[in-house]
C-alpha cells in the first residue's frame, strides 16, 4: 500500500530565506478566541481548503476546535480526515490508520449533536469508515448467538468470553467494544447512522461484521491477508486514489526517488536521464489553469450564490489572523524582482526564475510545479535531524538544493545561460544537488570523522568506548552510504566539544545542512546551542567552509 503527500497544484516561487527559526507562536486557545470572533465566521469555514482547516485543528488542538468542525462541511471533512487519521511511526515511513485519533474525532463531531456526527460520517468512503470502525468495537448477528437469560428473565445473546467488553445491540447488530474509550460515542453514531443513513448504516456494519468473523486457517498454511488487514489496505489504497487526483505521492516513492538522486553523477555536464518516478508523477498531475478572479469569490455554504463583499474580506481577515498566530506562512516577498547590491543567496535560481517568468508563463509554471514536487518529495521520504520537515522546511530544502545543483551544472561555465530554465527541468537540478550534498557533506564529513577517531586518543574508560563504538557504526553505515544511522551514538562527541557535535549532527543526516556550530570558535565551549540554528546548503563556499571545518576538526577536539 502507498501512502501519499500533498503537491500543490500551483506555482511556488522560491521562499525567501534559508535560516530556519520556529515562529513565535501564539496561545492555541488564544488563537481559537480570535478565530471564533472573526466576522461571518459561518460562511468563512465551508470555504477553507481543508489543508487549511487541518492546520488551525492541529495547532489549536482536536479537542477546543469543536466549534469550528460543526462548521465545517461533509467533504472538507472527509479530506481532513485522510490528513489527520493516518500517521507514520518514523518520519519517510508508510503511515497507518490512527484508531485512538478517529474516537476522539467521534467525541469532537458529537458535541455537535448524533445527526451531525453521523451526516460527517456517511459523507466518508466507507471503507475507511469499516476500517476505523473496526478498530473499536467487534459485530455479531444476535441470530447465531445461543440465547441466555438475563437477571430480569428476558432472553439476551451470550458473547464469546474472549470479547468481555462493553456491549450493545444496534440496528440489529450486536456490537462489542474492543475499548472502552470513546464507546459511547461510538454507539451514539452507529445509532444515528441506522437512523438517517440506513443504507450506510448497513454496510457499514456487515463490513465490521465481516472482520469480526474472520480467522485464519487452523492448519496455519494460509499467507493471505485478514479481513481486517484486507479492509485496512483497502481503506488506504482508495485514499492514495484519492489524493493523488489531489496532487500528493507516497513515501515508498519519495524514497526511492530521493535515495536513486543521491546515486546519480554530480560531475556529468549533460542533462540527466528523466527519473522515472518524477516522470510518472506528471504525467498523472493534471495541469490546470489558474482560476479567475470571479472563481475565487466567497459563496454561501450551499454555493448558490455570491457573498457580500464583507464576507470576502471576513476571509482576508481570517487568514491574516492565522498568519499572524505563525499557523501559515508569510507570503513570498517577491524573490525574483532581482537582486540588489551584494549577491543574496539563492541568486543564480532566483535570476533563471525570474528570466522564465518574463520570457515563457508556461515554463515558469512548469518549474513552480517541480518545486512543489521536490518539496513534498522531501517531507515525504526524509527526515530533518531526526523529525519530520515541515512545509516551509521542505520547501527552502528544495530550493537551496535546486540552487546548489545549477551551481555544478557545469563545472567549466561561471554562469548558466539566462534561458536555462526554459529547456531544462528543475527536477534534473535537484538531483544533481542531492548528490553534491551526499557525497561532498553527508559522506566526506562521515569519512573525516572516522579518520578522526582512529586518531583520537585520551579520555576516560567510558568515553573511550563511545567513541569506540561511534566509530564503529559509523564505518558500518557509511560504507552502506547511510551514515546518519549511526546518528544516536553520535552523542559522546558533546562531551568532548558541543558545537562540534551540533554541527556533525546536521551534517551527517539524510538532508545535510550547515549549523551554526560550525561558526564558533574552537575550544569555545558553548553551553547553549539551538537545535534551529541551520541553513539549508545552496552554494559550493558553504560546502568549503564545510570541509575547512571537517579538517581542523581534530586541532577543535584536542582543544
Amino acid at each position: 500500500m502507498r501512502k501519499p503527500v500533498q503537491r500543490s497544484r500551483r506555482p511556488r516561487t522560491a521562499s525567501s530565506g534559508g535560516t530556519l527559526a520556529p515562529a513565535a507562536k501564539a496561545d492555541g486557545r488564544g488563537l481559537l478566541d480570535r478565530i471564533l470572533d472573526a466576522p461571518h465566521l459561518a460562511h468563512v469555514v465551508p470555504r477553507l481548503p481543508p489543508e487549511m482547516l487541518h492546520r488551525v485543528i492541529e495547532y489549536c488542538g482536536l479537542e477546543a476546535c469543536g466549534e469550528l468542525v460543526a462548521l465545517a462541511t461533509p467533504g472538507q471533512l472527509a479530506r481532513v480526515f485522510d490528513l489527520d487519521l493516518w500517521k507514520a511511526a518514523r518520519p519517510g515511513h508508510d503511515e497507518q490508520l490512527d484508531a485512538d485519533r478517529f474516537g476522539l474525532w467521534l467525541e469532537v463531531m458529537m458535541e455537535s449533536g448524533a445527526a451531525v456526527a453521523a451526516h460527517t460520517v456517511a459523507g466518508i468512503d466507507v471503507n475507511l469508515a469499516m476500517a476505523a470502525f473496526a478498530q473499536h468495537m467487534l459485530v455479531f448477528d444476535p441470530a447465531v448467538a445461543p440465547p441466555s437469560e438475563s437477571a430480569d428473565g428476558d432472553e439476551m445473546p451470550v458473547v464469546d468470553p474472549p470479547h468481555d467488553g462493553p456491549a450493545s445491540s444496534v440496528g440489529g447488530y450486536l456490537v462489542v467494544g474492543k475499548r472502552t474509550d470513546s464507546w459511547d460515542a461510538v454507539v451514539a453514531v452507529l445509532r444515528a447512522l441506522d437512523s438517517r443513513h440506513h443504507d450506510y448504516f448497513h454496510r457499514l456494519m456487515r463490513g465490521c461484521r465481516i472482520q469480526s468473523n474472520s480467522g485464519r486457517e487452523l492448519d496455519g498454511l494460509d499467507d493471505l491477508l485478514s479481513d481486517r488487514e484486507q479492509v485496512l489496505f483497502d481503506a488506504g489504497v482508495t485514499r492514495e486514489r484519492r489524493r493523488e487526483q489531489q496532487g500528493y505521492m507516497t513515501p515508498a516513492q519519495a524514497r526511492a526517488f530521493l535515495q536513486m538522486a543521491r546515486r546519480s553523477s554530480p560531475g556529468r555536464d549533460t542533462t540527466p536521464a528523466a527519473n522515472p518516478i518524477a516522470r510518472a508523477y506528471f504525467q498523472a498531475l493534471e495541469w490546470t489553469e489558474e482560476p479567475d478572479d470571479a472563481s475565487l469569490r466567497l459563496t454561501t455554504g450551499s454555493g448558490e450564490r455570491p457573498l457580500a463583499e464583507d464576507s470576502a474580506a471576513a476571509m482576508a481577515t481570517f487568514v491574516e489572523i492565522l498568519r499572524d498566530a505563525g499557523v501559515l506562512p508569510e507570503p513570498p516577498r517577491a524573490r525574483l524582482d532581482g537582486p540588489q547590491g551584494a549577491a543574496p543567496r539563492l541568486a543564480r535560481i532566483d535570476a533563471l526564475m525570474q528570466f522564465a517568468a518574463d520570457r515563457d508563463p508556461v515554463a515558469f509554471a512548469r518549474r513552480g510545479q517541480e518545486l512543489a514536487f521536490l518539496a513534498n518529495t522531501i517531507a515525504a521520504g526524509c527526515s530533518l535531524q531526526a523529525r519530520p520537515f515541515t512545509a516551509e522546511e521542505a520547501s527552502s530544502a528544495a530550493v537551496a538544493t535546486c540552487n546548489l545543483g545549477l551551481e555544478n551544472w557545469d563545472a567549466g561555465a561561471a554562469t548558466l545561460p539566462g534561458d536555462f530554465l526554459i529547456g531544462h527541468d528543475l527536477v534534473s537540478a535537484f538531483e544533481r544537488g542531492w548528490a553534491v550534498l551526499h557525497q561532498q557533506v553527508c559522506l566526506y564529513a562521515a569519512e573525516q570523522l572516522i579518520a578522526v577517531l582512529k586518531a583520537l586518543r585520551g579520555g576516560d574508560r567510558e568515553t573511550r568506548a563511545g567513541l569506540n563504538a561511534l566509530r564503529m557504526a559509523l564505518t558500518k553505515h557509511w560504507r552502506a552510504g547511510a551514515p546518519w544511522r549511526a546518528r544516536d551514538a553520535l552523542d559522546v562527541m558533546a562531551i568532548l566539544d558541543l558545537p562540534a557535535w551540533a554541527a556533525l549532527l546536521g551534517l551527517i543526516d539524510e538532508c545535510p545542512v550547515m549549523h551554526a556550530g560550525i561558526g564558533v570558535a574552537p575550544g569555545s565551549r558553548a553551553r547553549q546551542i539551538s537545535a534551529t540554528a541551520f541553513t539549508f546548503i545552496s552554494e559550493n563556499s558553504e560546502i568549503a567552509v564545510i570541509h575547512a571545518f571537517m579538517r581542523s576538526l581534530p586541532e577543535t577536539l584536542r582543544g
